[in-house]
C-alpha cells in the first residue's frame, strides 16, 4: 500500500492569525518502507520570519525570499501526494497549515479519513510517555544525529521509520511451536523463507493421486502441470 509521510516547517504557530508554510517534505512508502521518491520545497512566505520560527529551523527571510509560492508549487504537491494516507506527527498542525494554503488558492481542503497521526499512535502504544518525534527515535534507536535543526524532509524521513517501528517494526516472524519454526525475514521489500524441516505428509490418498495423474495425462504434454509433476 502506498502512503506517504510528510512533515512542514511554518513562520509560527496558528495560520488563522497570519502564520505560513515555508518548507513541506514528503517521502513516499510502500508497505512501509521508502521507495526513494520524495516532494521537497521550501516555500516564500511573503513575511517577515519570527525569532522563534528561525531558532527551530534555521529559515531566514532571506534564504525564502527567492523561493516559490505556494500557488506556483500546488499542483505538483497534489499530484505527489494522490490520494493515498497521509502519515504525520501531530497531524491537526501540519493539515491546518496547508488547507489555510490550499484555501487561498480555491482548491479543497485535505480531510483528516486520510490521515494516520502517528503521534496517536504513539500515545496509545506509550501511555504516559512523552512521545514527541526526539523521544519515539531514542525509544526505538533510530539515529537522530543528523537532526540539529527541524527540516521537513529530514523529518519525514525519521518519521518513516518511526512509523515502521509503531506497526511492529521491519521484521516479521511467524512462530508455529518451539521445536518447528518457519520465519520470514523482510530485507528491504523480498520475502526469504527459510527451509521447512520436515516435509508435510501428502493428504490425499493414493487412489486420489491416481485419478490426478489420470486427468492430467488427458491434458496432453504441454500442459503446465507436467513441470511439476516430472520426477514424482
Amino acid at each position: 500500500m502506498r502512503e506517504i509521510v510528510l512533515d512542514t516547517e511554518t513562520t509560527g504557530l496558528n495560520p488563522l492569525t497570519g502564520d505560513r508554510l515555508v518548507e513541506i517534505g514528503c517521502v513516499e512508502i510502500y508497505n512501509r518502507i521508502p521507495t526513494g521518491q520524495v516532494y521537497h520545497v521550501y516555500l516564500n512566505p511573503q513575511r517577515d520570519m519570527p525569532l522563534e520560527a528561525f531558532n527551530v529551523h534555521g529559515l531566514s527571510s532571506e534564504f525564502l525570499a527567492d523561493k516559490p509560492l505556494f500557488v506556483q508549487v500546488v499542483d505538483d504537491f497534489l499530484a505527489f501526494i494522490g490520494g493515498d494516507p497521509l502519515v504525520i506527527h501531530n497531524a491537526a498542525f501540519d493539515i491546518g497549515f496547508i488547507n489555510a494554503e490550499l484555501a487561498k488558492t480555491g482548491r479543497p481542503a485535505l480531510t483528516f479519513d486520510r490521515v494516520i497521526d502517528t503521534l496517536s499512535l504513539a500515545r496509545r502504544r506509550h501511555p504516559g510517555a512523552s512521545n514527541r518525534l526526539d523521544d519515539l527515535m531514542n525509544r526505538y534507536g533510530i539515529n537522530s544525529s543528523r537532526r540539529t535543526k527541524h527540516g521537513a524532509l529530514l523529518d519525514s524521513e525519521l518519521l518513516a521509520e518511526v512509523y515502521a517501528e509503531l506497526c511492529g517494526g521491519k521484521q516479521t516472524a511467524l512462530s508455529l511451536t518451539a521445536a518447528e519454526t518457519t520465519v520470514i525475514v523482510m530485507e528491504g521489500q523480498v520475502a526469504t523463507p527459510l527451509q521447512r524441516p520436515r516435509p508435510l505428509p501428502p493428504r490425499g490418498s493414493e487412489a486420489e493421486a491416481a485419478a490426478h495423474e489420470a486427468f492430467i495425462a488427458t491434458l496432453g504434454e504441454n500442459a503446465i502441470w507436467n513441470d511439476y509433476t516430472a520426477g514424482s
